[in-house]
This record gives C-alpha cells, structure tokens and sequence, in this order.
C-alpha cells in the first residue's frame, strides 16, 4: 500500500506526516481513550458497541463531544479512511481520542481530537489460532480498580510493561492482575477460564476492560445455552482449568495450549469461534 492516509480530526494526512505538537495532551499526559475496531467484508463489526464503550470512556474522562462520536460516525470514517487508501473490505482501526485543550494538568478546554489510522488484514473472517498461546501471570505491577479500570485509555504503561516481560519470557501472552490479586484481564483481550465444564470471566467490579469481544462471546454463549459466570477467578484457577482463552475485537477469540507444565485443550474456544463467524455479513 503505497502512501497510505490516517485521518485526522476530519483530514486526509500522510500516515508518515508529523501531526501531534509537542503540548499535544495525549502526549504530554495520555489524556484519552481509544478503540481497535475490525473491518469484515467492508462492513465494521460491532459498531454499536465500539460507539457506546467510545462514549463511555469519554464521559469518564469529561471530554466533550461523545454524542457526535457516535456508530454512524465510526461507520462514515471507517468507510472513508478505507476508500482513501484503497483498502479491500478487510481492515484494522485504531480511533484515538484525545483531550485537544492547552494546559498543564488543568486543562484549558474539553474539546476532543482524533486520529484514525488503518491496515489492512488478508482474513475476511475471524480466525482461531492453529497453536495455542502460551502464556505466564505478570506479577511485577497490579491493575488499580477505580473509575478508569473499564475504559481504554491511552495511559498503558502497565500492558507496556507487562509486554516486556512477555517478550523476555519469550510468552504468547501475560495476564494481570488487579490489586487484590486476582486475575483481570491479559496485555491485550479480555480473559476467559473454562472449569468443571464451567466458564468464567473476571467481573468488571474486578477492574478489566469493558472489552467489546468480551460482550459480543457473553451474547453468544447466552444464546446457545452456555452459561458463563462474572466471577472473582484466583490464578490457582490456571493449575486446574480445563480451557483457557482470551478474546479481543481485533482477532476474536484465541485459545491458550498453555501455563508453565499445564496444557489445556479449545473445545470451547473452538465452538464459539465458529459462532462468532457465523455472525459475519
């Protein structure tokens, strides 16, 4: 893809073009939130749901101009970025949101900024890794539980870091835990444990994203009879667990194989992702 465009508070710039000042917000203080979103068959999936988390987490924040950052907004700049670059119907976003105000810590206004970038993806489905993750729990650093826990934003220095360790230990991925210990999500999905044919997730009371994947498989499951449990999960869990597994709005759904000497099998995973599919149009 030859010069490809990222769109920025409503123009075409080039994706190599510097367009943040040194006092931008985002910057200085990571002042903002944002939203990884899927493009399928050029139809953005789960757009309701990127646009209400998207509102949330700016009401959080007390950014203003949520209501305009609504679904047909997400669909109309994701349309638009896509035919700037002459991308097929298969895409990944990121839409960056920042508080756009002057200021030290105070700001001087509310205002909100964005950056929408786009690349291109060659699945026009989601799917299920062939070899599970391994994975390892990051312990150096815990997730505070407060107002911001559920919200994505752009402060995430402990999924960087987590993301070193995973690199060092040579993992597919790392979990997190919250700050009485118990497990909250991964360094970039939402987490899910299968036990005694049971499945579990952390609550959000337990401090992790509001994740848009983690609603959309809590529908499917609900559907088709499956119930699962928003739960306290204490790591012990992971020695014991039939199936481990960790979702996102990006990949999906990805199964993990492993947690030191325990292996774990997908069937699960596996079913669900194929329900997930089928929601494709």
């Amino acid at each position: 893809m030859s010069n490809p465009y990222i769109l920025v508070n409503d123009e075409f710039v080039l994706s190599n073009h510097p367009v943040l000042t040194a006092n931008n917000r985002a910057f200085r203080y990571g002042d903002g939130v944002f939203e990884s979103m899927r493009m399928v068959n050029g139809k953005l999936q789960f757009a309701e749901l990127h646009a209400d988390r998207l509102k949330a987490g700016m009401k959080t924040l007390k950014i203003d101009g949520y209501n305009l950052l609504d679904e047909y907004f997400l669909k109309q700049k994701t349309a638009e970025l896509q035919k700037k670059n002459r991308l097929q119907g298969n895409v990944r976003y990121r839409l960056t949101v920042y508080r756009g105000g002057a200021g030290l810590y105070t700001p001087d206004s509310n205002k909100a900024g964005y950056v929408l970038e786009a690349e291109s993806l060659d699945n026009n489905h989601y799917e299920l890794n062939k070899k599970g993750l391994i994975i390892d729990v990051y312990d150096e650093l815990t997730k505070h539980i407060d107002k911001l826990s559920n919200c994505k934003t752009i402060n995430s220095l402990l999924f960087v870091l987590a993301g070193i360790y995973k690199k060092k230990h040579r993992l597919d991925e790392a979990l997190i835990l919250n700050h009485n210990g118990f497990l909250c999500e991964s360094i970039s999905s939402n987490l899910f444990v299968v036990y005694k044919d049971q499945i579990y997730t952390p609550s959000l009371e337990e401090g992790c994203i509001a994740g848009v994947m983690r609603t959309v498989v809590m529908q499917l499951a609900k559907q088709n009879d499956i119930q699962i449990v928003e739960a306290q999960i204490n790591p012990q869990i992971l020695t014991e667990a039939d199936e481990v597994f960790v979702t996102n709005a990006v990949s999906g759904i990805r199964w993990v194989m492993g947690y030191g000497r325990k292996r774990y099998f997908n069937e699960k995973a596996k079913f669900l992702s194929t329900k997930l599919n089928e929601t494709l149009s």
